[in-house]
């Protein structure tokens, strides 16, 4: 494909114009599944193209929507629609850090849900009720809907992301859970077709992220 672009001065985050192989493209150093990678935009007349030049390359091997969600899953990244939506507040999710300062400061302009996003930021402790959790279990992976209960079977949440982690050999899943039943290492359980099975909370991400950043 022959680009002149220096990839390895790319941080993870930033993206640059440049052609590839003749097409005009957008590349951007980061991606859904926790590793370090490249997205690349071109207009459609040449997406079909770009897709041939990037499969005739010798290092690539194409890889289906399913392996795209157990590493997203494994890496501890929200899918919209799934673990979070237009009823979930970043504090709820642990994506605070999305708020920019700017958004926190006195006298800024309002937005939408503001209300309640600046009050939980500024105090989780008291403001946040449920808290986005990793959960490792045993038995069938608990999916998308399954109930979370707490030791003594009070119902505290409710999965919104499963699969068996293929690098961790084990059932993991990630949901809503009321606190403080997130706490790393609280013993719960997940309903799955009925049947409870024991689970623990833990931390995100399950397998450890590798993004670039630049020297």
């Amino acid at each position: 494909m022959n680009p002149s672009f220096d990839f390895a001065k790319m941080s993870f985050g930033e993206a640059a114009e440049m052609k590839l192989s003749g097409m005009n493209t957008f590349v951007a150093r980061c991606g859904y599944t926790g590793e370090d990678g490249f997205e690349i935009f071109v207009w459609e007349e040449n997406a079909v193209k770009m897709w041939q030049e990037l499969c005739a390359q010798p290092e690539v091997m194409p890889a289906g929507l399913g392996a795209r969600d157990t590493l997203r899953l494994e890496a501890g990244l929200c899918l919209y629609g799934h673990d979070i939506d237009d009823t979930t507040t970043p504090s709820e999710a642990g994506l605070s850090w999305t708020v920019g300062q700017a958004r926190r400061a006195a006298g800024a302009r309002k937005f939408l849900g503001s209300d309640i996003v600046l009050a939980q930021v500024a105090d989780p402790k008291n403001m946040v009720k449920r808290l986005r959790t990793g959960l490792v279990g045993k038995g069938a992976p608990a999916r998308e809907g399954a109930e979370i209960l707490s030791a003594d079977g009070e119902p505290i949440g409710t999965v919104t992301s499963g699969a068996v982690s293929p690098i961790n050999k084990t059932n993991i899943s990630m949901g809503y859970i009321k606190k403080p039943f997130n706490k790393k290492g609280t013993e719960i359980q997940v309903v799955v077709r009925g049947k409870k099975s024991p689970a623990v909370t833990t931390p995100m991400p399950f397998v450890p992220t590798k993004y670039y950043k630049a020297p």
